[in-house]
């Protein structure tokens, strides 16, 4: 079995998989890991190898503690991973955008394929029917959105995200719903159309925290797959232990 840690800057994705299916999953948050990594490994004690993606950080006590239970690959920019990578600046290339784009190799063969993730910021990444990365697009996620009108304006407030009900917002609040998750609506629905264009027959993948939120709104034909990037480090851990 293997184990798959995802680092973030505030929590910690914790899972095990049985092949490319995924057995257990816990989050738990960055400053208790060590605690409740070491009881979520006593009950899995068949791991043979893992694998650790950090954006955020875990100490030293931490990364020893996964190295005891299992053998560990440690994800950074020279990993060797199932994708020929075109972007123009590799080693600037977030950790979670090679995790994604493994999957999408991985999971839809020989076909092109755009993961969407949404979360954070909202990134999109293409990879060509060929196995090619070509790169993508980054803008602010649904949460930024919200706290950016609110931190450089005077009097607009700060609302937590919520589906509009109407096109044409009849108050302040009904207005900056209005404004934020259409707009992104409109932006997802239109890179898709924009990629379709370019490339023709398209999969699109959308994962990532707002993915639920913003799902079921979409024009466009997508797979939602919440657990996308922990099926990516997967891929990178299996592609890695190949003999």
């Amino acid at each position: 079995m293997n184990l798959i840690i995802d680092v973030g800057n505030s929590f910690v994705k914790l899972a095990v998989f049985e092949a490319d299916r995924i057995f257990d999953k816990e989050i738990v948050r960055a400053e208790n890991f060590l605690e409740k990594f070491k009881k979520f490994i006593e009950k899995h004690q068949n791991i043979e190898k893992g694998i650790l993606s950090s954006v955020g950080n875990l100490s030293e006590l931490d990364v020893l503690a996964i190295k005891q239970s299992c053998k560990l690959l440690q994800l950074d920019h020279n990993t060797p991973v199932p994708f020929v990578n075109q972007y123009a600046t590799p080693s600037t290339l977030g950790i979670d955008r090679i995790a994604l784009v493994s999957g999408a190799v991985s999971q839809f063969k020989n076909k092109n394929v755009l993961v969407i993730d949404a979360g954070t910021c909202i990134t999109y990444d293409f990879v060509s029917s060929d196995g090619i990365y070509h790169g993508g697009g980054i803008s602010p996620g649904l949460n930024l959105r919200y706290k950016a009108l609110n931190n450089f304006t005077a009097k607009l407030p700060l609302l937590e995200p919520e589906m509009p009900i109407n096109l044409i917002g009849d108050s302040t609040r009904a207005s900056i719903h209005s404004g934020i998750v259409f707009g992104i609506l409109n932006e997802i629905d239109g890179n898709i159309l924009n990629y379709q264009e370019q490339f023709g027959d398209l999969t699109v993948i959308l994962t990532g925290g707002d993915t639920n939120f913003l799902s079921k709104q979409l024009k466009s034909s997508i797979f939602a797959i919440s657990n996308f990037l922990l099926e990516g480090l997967n891929s990178i851990l299996q592609f890695n232990s190949q003999e």
